[in-house]
């Protein structure tokens, strides 16, 4: 009997975990979330932290624009996840910001300082240019377990638009205009 709780209780500590679940934003959900939306680019290196118990990975954004919020040249974001002093975590859904790329980054920042990517990967927008010259913003969608606001599941959808289009969009929520 005691052989057989053994190997049940090994069974249920190897099991797979399920993974986190994301509570899906929409755009203006994001913008009014949001204490800062910012285009920049990510500065080379990355330095790894604790935080009590969490892992962060801090990446330098050098900012060209700001959307919402103070203006500032640097902007520290944090991100979940990362390895230090022995100890490596991964967090579903955390973005991945690659060194020298151009981002539009919707970031929340706690009373604490932390700033991070707002809805992890779905705050953080993909910088190009089209065939036409304009420039475009995009994201694909997250992968991860999503749950609307009713905690309904549901799933996520790319977002792609004009760089145009989107300043026009966080202008009108800002100033009290449409909600989609």
């Amino acid at each position: 009997m005691r052989r057989l709780l053994m190997l049940i209780l090994g069974a249920v500590w190897v099991a797979p975990l399920p993974g986190s679940t994301l509570q899906q934003l929409s755009l203006t959900d994001m913008i009014q979330k949001s204490t800062t939306i910012v285009n920049g680019v990510v500065q080379p290196g990355w330095s790894p932290a604790l935080r009590g118990s969490m892992v962060y990975t801090h990446y330098q954004l050098s900012v060209s624009a700001a959307y919402k919020g103070v203006p500032q040249a640097v902007i520290d974001v944090a991100v979940p996840g990362g390895a230090i002093n022995g100890i490596q975590q991964a967090f579903a859904g955390a973005p991945a910001l690659v060194s020298g790329q151009n981002y539009v980054l919707f970031l929340w920042t706690s009373k604490s300082g932390l700033t991070q990517v707002i809805g992890l990967s779905q705050g953080l927008f993909n910088i190009t240019t089209n065939a036409q010259g304009q420039t475009i913003v995009s994201r694909g969608a997250a992968t991860e377990q999503m749950v609307n606001s009713a905690g309904q599941p549901v799933t996520d959808s790319n977002l792609q638009m004009t760089l145009a289009q989107l300043k026009s969009k966080i202008q009108g929520v800002l100033s009290g205009g449409s909600a989609q």
